[in-house]
């Protein structure tokens, strides 16, 4: 679950680029020697399921957005909206796909897959005019949507672990569906005027973490496992969608959102001195 890993995940080289980098070095050199069969044949098998798997899920989206976009009086442009959303997010994922060793794309990745595309359904609605009122039933799906979203990120770790296909490509998959899921909430709760626009501070923390490691690169530093880390982004993600039921009222949400984002800052902060204390002095450079 890569809850447990909020704000400690800053390996910002991609990872298919990284292989490609080490292949040019390694194929430069005089004890360069060719990829094994087996392993040629294990990435083309990857890509050929992760393909299919990202096709399927492609499809699904496709289905689901036009559906709402007719059934919910939506717009072809929320069905557009989504599609645009979750082309950019599996480009991502296929360029990410040379971090994983294993010959299947894999079950656990399947349901990060599938958060994925509950998150480009719910990016689509931000800029759409949605019912807030409690007899409406629109507004209780989102919240019901939103909360299985959540609920399934403590599964695809486990299957992960269980079907022994983990990998580096697989923890920051989820990491990266967690930190977008957080900010699509953020816009959504913005959007129905149940906290204001700081509250989006909450999803781009974590982003500009990441920038603020190019600046300083001690900032990639590693941060031993931590509850501390993991219960504020359970206690994150929980309020942003507490805060969309239509039956909380906007002073109550104000003020959940406040201690939320007061926690994660504090927790973001405990991650930054303990990186800065372990940063490597100009003489151990």
């Amino acid at each position: 679950m890569s809850c447990r890993r909020w704000g400690a995940c800053h390996d910002h080289l991609d990872p298919l680029g990284h292989l490609m980098l080490q292949t040019m070095k390694t194929a430069g050199s005089p004890a360069f020697t060719p990829q094994p069969r087996q392993d040629i044949a294990d990435r083309q098998g990857l890509a050929r399921d992760a393909a299919r798997d990202l096709a399927v899920a492609a499809a699904l989206v496709l289905v689901m957005a036009v559906s709402l976009a007719v059934g919910a009086d939506l717009g072809l442009d929320y069905a557009a909206k989504a599609g645009l959303v979750f082309a950019a997010a599996v480009w991502l994922v296929w360029r990410g796909l040379g971090a994983h060793p294993h010959a299947r794309f894999g079950p656990a990745n399947r349901v990060t897959l599938v958060r994925l595309g509950a998150m480009a359904l719910m990016a689509a609605l931000v800029g759409e005019v949605l019912p807030r009122t409690p007899l409406d039933a629109a507004a209780w799906w989102l919240v019901v949507a939103a909360t299985l979203t959540a609920l399934l990120d403590a599964v695809d770790g486990a299957l992960a672990r269980r079907s022994g296909l983990a990998s580096a490509f697989g923890a920051r998959f989820d990491m990266e569906t967690d930190a977008a899921f957080t900010l699509v909430l953020c816009a959504l709760v913005v959007q129905a005027g149940q906290a204001g626009p700081w509250i989006l501070a909450s999803g781009l923390m974590r982003y500009a973490f990441v920038g603020a490691a190019f600046i300083w690169p001690w900032l990639n530093g590693p941060l031993p496992p931590s509850k501390r880390r993991q219960t504020v982004c359970v206690v994150q993600i929980t309020t942003l969608i507490v805060c969309l039921g239509p039956i909380v009222p906007p002073l109550l949400a104000n003020a959940l959102a406040a201690v939320s984002l007061a926690l994660l800052t504090l927790s973001f902060a405990i991650d930054v001195r303990t990186l800065a204390r372990q940063r490597p002095t100009p003489l151990e450079t």
